[in-house]
């Protein structure tokens, strides 16, 4: 992926789609087994949650048996509420809108890596939700590429001063 966030090109200088993880770059026509990986995507990311929920409820069970106080265990619950939170409206954003629309909080990785971590299963559960409807970064990336290819085409239109490429005169004779 280039640092402009812009579709990489080609030999001959057409654009070339980015790769969507689990989908690699069958989002563009929809061929070669995209069904069935927008059918098993939002099932694995609903299976890790559930997963990473399971584990979250071991240490927070750990932390109630310890018998720390009523006081922690709340913190606890809500700090993990919290991050769940967080960790759902960035990579709702993150898979809506791109990387380039995280501004303020949501854009610090490392700073926040332990909401992020924390917050694993909320970010999983948006994963899920927004792979419901198209391919997660679909929209994203399918108007990065459309966008490149139309300035491809216009590029290559301009060229000749035709619309269909061939150049002036072409095909007829000069007396």
């Amino acid at each position: 992926m280039n640092d402009d966030r812009t579709p990489s090109t080609r030999a001959d200088g057409a654009p070339e789609p980015e790769a969507i993880r689990w989908f690699g770059t069958s989002w563009v026509e929809r061929g070669s087994g995209y069904r069935l990986r927008r059918v098993l995507v939002p099932l694995g990311a609903l299976l890790a949650a559930a997963a990473g929920a399971l584990l979250l409820r071991f240490g927070v069970q750990g932390v109630q048996q310890s018998d720390a106080g009523g006081f922690v265990y709340g913190l606890l619950v809500a700090a993990v509420a919290v991050c769940s939170c967080l960790a759902a409206l960035r990579n709702w954003k993150l898979l809506t809108e791109g990387r380039d629309a995280l501004t303020g909080w949501m854009a610090e990785d490392k700073s926040l890596g332990a909401v992020w971590i924390i917050g694993g299963v909320g970010g999983l559960l948006a994963y899920f939700a927004r792979s419901l409807v198209e391919a997660p970064g679909e929209s994203v990336l399918r108007a990065r590429y459309e966008q490149a290819a139309d300035r491809y085409q216009r590029r290559q239109a301009g060229r000749t001063g035709r619309p269909d490429g061939r150049a002036p005169g072409r095909g007829r004779r000069k007396r």
